[in-house]
């Protein structure tokens, strides 16, 4: 590995050295073997977007509510590398960057120098803002998988979240309560999220996120009693405000032929490609199969002129890129951002289920109005002793 820098990320899409080849083939080789699993893909869980139909199910299940921060999700997998703590971070990609920072400790409890291995949490990379204005990364932890090496997959979330919490999350706020000045030489900071009951809606919009440090734009419900799921989870709900709901597509472009003039063609010039006005633009979907028919096209996206100045001046290749896209009052698709962070365009599934999401409109107040509802059905089951 490089040389050790000792300060904070400046990126949070390129947040350290990114690992190529064998070495990355070798690292997923080995996040899989301590998950027990035969593939090598991303072993995140991916939640599924918040319908009508949902507020029934926080009725007939316990949840757990923590705010949906707008930042980048990673997986840190803390390891050794010839007896030295090492961390990497888990893109969607399936990509691992190693934080190339040796000031990143994560104490063992009772043993402020020793550090956790074979450890795998998920959580969410943002920018906080600080009270002097300025800003600084920090990794928030929501999910454990394993703790040196012991796995908590099966576990309900409420343990798992307990014991993330005190096997790791209180021996490190303990260090740097101890050890302040630090703080600004670590890549990131570690914090834990703040999760409610399912039924304390109340205080998640009136106190939690008014006093966000960092961008949200929405909540995530996630099921306490069912286990840690790779890949889709039903159990994993995304609500955002109607009016914030996006797809990720792939962007296609079709730039236009240009028929030389009468002119230019005695010249010899023959028809050529107009790169630089605006294209026929279209939105593609995943299929999930393979060949020539992975992509899917779903409908065009509207781009003004403006809009396109502003993407060609991005210095980056714009077809095939994946965009984040929301339907405007018009209700015409349009890119809100680019999402070099995403490896793939949502399934023509997710499109559907968010879209359904934006036609059903859940708000904030059906939520609100939800709330009493859920408290009964789960202080219901407590009482039956249901788990």
């Amino acid at each position: 590995m490089a040389s050790n820098i000792n300060h904070p990320i400046t990126s949070l899409e390129q947040p350290g050295i990114r690992a190529e080849g064998n070495e990355r083939h070798e690292l997923r080789k080995e996040v899989a073997d301590l998950l027990g699993r035969s593939q090598l893909g991303f072993p995140g869980a991916q939640p599924v977007s918040f319908a009508r139909q949902h507020l029934e199910e926080l009725t007939k299940k316990d949840y757990f509510i923590c705010e949906k921060s707008d930042g980048i999700r990673y997986l840190l997998y803390s390891t050794e590398d010839q007896g030295r703590e090492t961390h990497y971070l888990i893109d969607r990609k399936n990509d691992y960057w190693y934080i190339n920072n040796s000031n990143l400790h994560l104490p063992l409890p009772n043993n402020p120098t020793g550090f956790h291995t074979q450890t795998i949490i998920d959580g969410e990379l943002v920018w906080d803002n600080l009270a002097d204005g300025s800003e600084r990364p920090t990794f928030l932890m929501f999910d454990c998988l394993v703790m040196d090496g012991f796995r908590l997959m099966d576990r309900t979330l409420d343990k798992r979240i307990a014991y993330l919490t005190e096997r790791l999350y209180t021996p490190y706020e303990t260090l740097f309560e101890n050890f302040p000045k630090e703080i600004p030489f670590q890549p990131f900071c570690l914090k834990m999220k703040q999760f409610q009951f399912g039924y304390g809606l109340e205080k998640m919009f009136e106190e939690v996120l008014p006093n966000l440090r960092h961008k949200n734009d929405g909540l995530v419900f996630t099921c306490r009693t069912t286990p840690y799921k790779y890949g889709t989870d039903p159990h994993i709900l995304k609500w955002k405000q109607p009016e914030d709901n996006t797809v990720d597509y792939r962007l296609k472009l079709k730039f236009h032929e240009v028929e030389p003039t009468e002119e230019e063609r005695r010249e010899g010039l023959g028809p050529w490609t107009d790169y630089d006005s605006l294209p026929i633009s279209q939105l593609l979907v995943y299929t999930g199969r393979d060949g020539p028919e992975k992509y899917e096209y779903f409908e065009d996206v509207h781009i003004t002129e403006e809009e396109w100045e502003t993407l060609k001046a991005l210095q980056v290749p714009l077809d095939d890129m994946i965009v984040e896209c929301y339907l405007d009052q018009q209700r015409r698709w349009r890119i809100a951002r680019s999402r070099i962070d995403k490896p793939e365009a949502n399934h023509k599934s997710t499109v559907v289920s968010v879209l359904k999401s934006i036609q059903d409109g859940v708000s904030e107040q059906d939520l609100l109005q939800k709330r009493v509802d859920i408290r009964l059905a789960w202080k219901a089951r407590q009482q039956g002793g249901s788990k």
